[in-house]
């Protein structure tokens, strides 16, 4: 979730292609589904101990295919970095996340939690790493609108603690975004499978605090649910973001998360039955449209014919 810089006069982004758009669309609808795969895993198991063999399972596929590849595996500060991302993207987030899906429809978290790529850009402004911008502010105003609707509908059906984890979860997510811009690159294989093995162990340590039990699934959808979310939902889903990457912009590829939220609820719907509210709807339109004024929309730049007829 990377912020591109503003483009200048008349220069637009590349058209993407029929595939780019295929992945982009297809990686839409794997986001949205996450969630939704992760409330049917919870009817059997424990929300942290879920979430540790998923990412666990996942970190270990990604770090023998390092190997494999003879990627370069990251050391010193570059390590560092890594941990970090991968204790606040993987374990806080899911921690989070996981939590309050036990209560909370897939749909609401998903609206809820596109306002990552905002906060991404309000806490780079406090730590001084981006500057104020105009949008910016407006775009928050418009989205804290509608995170507003959304959670005044949702606390008449779930408590005021799950709709904080979902907005802690979507801090950590944010931050993480920023602590991967504040160290040295490391090669994406490598960065997300050291990630996933840190975020798995604070996520399994937090399963044995909360006494969870440990068990192996044993009904089939929660079977099918956890494998879809380790090779789909993790493994895939990053390896579609870098397909994206490669042949697109990386402010581009964020629009996955404003997608996510409609995936979220209409699966949310076929496959639960939860039925979304009017003001569940409501409140996502305003959110996503205040995340794109303030996260991914850039004025553009005046031309110097104009500045000259001035």
């Amino acid at each position: 979730m990377a912020h591109a810089k503003a483009p200048v006069a008349n220069v637009g982004v590349p058209a993407p292609d029929n595939l780019t758009l295929a992945a982009f669309l297809i990686a839409s609808i794997i986001a949205g589904a996450n969630a939704v795969a992760v409330r049917v895993g919870l009817t059997e198991l424990a929300p942290f101990w879920g979430a540790g063999v998923r990412f666990g399972t996942a970190a270990a596929i990604l770090i023998a295919a390092g190997l494999l590849l003879r990627r370069t595996f990251p050391s010193g500060r570059a390590l560092l970095g890594a941990i970090l991302y991968g204790l606040l993207s993987f374990g806080l987030t899911y921690m989070f996340l996981y939590w309050a899906l036990q209560e909370a429809t897939a749909g609401t978290v998903m609206v809820a939690f596109a306002v990552a790529p905002l906060l991404t850009l309000l806490l780079a402004i406090v730590q001084r790493l981006e500057r104020f911008t105009f949008h910016g502010i407006v775009g928050a105003l418009i989205a804290g609108i509608g995170v507003g609707i959304v959670f005044a509908d949702q606390m008449r059906l779930v408590s005021p603690l799950t709709l904080a984890a979902i907005l802690a979860g979507a801090v950590a997510a944010a931050q993480s975004t920023i602590i991967v811009k504040s160290f040295p690159r490391v090669d994406p294989v490598v960065e997300n499978g050291v990630g996933m093995a840190v975020g798995s162990v604070l996520l399994f340590v937090a399963s044995l605090i909360a006494g969870e039990p440990w068990i192996v699934p044993t009904t089939l959808p929660v079977q099918l649910s956890l494998v879809y979310l380790i090779l789909v939902g993790s493994i895939g889903l990053f390896l579609l973001f870098l397909f994206i990457l490669s042949r697109w912009t990386a402010s581009a590829t964020i629009y996955v998360l404003l997608l996510a939220p409609l995936t979220a609820v209409a699966l949310d719907l076929i496959i639960l039955g939860d039925m979304p509210t009017v003001l569940l709807v409501i409140g996502g339109i305003v959110a996503v449209i205040g995340v794109y004024i303030g996260a991914l929309f850039r004025p553009p730049a005046v031309s110097d014919t104009k500045r000259l007829d001035a």
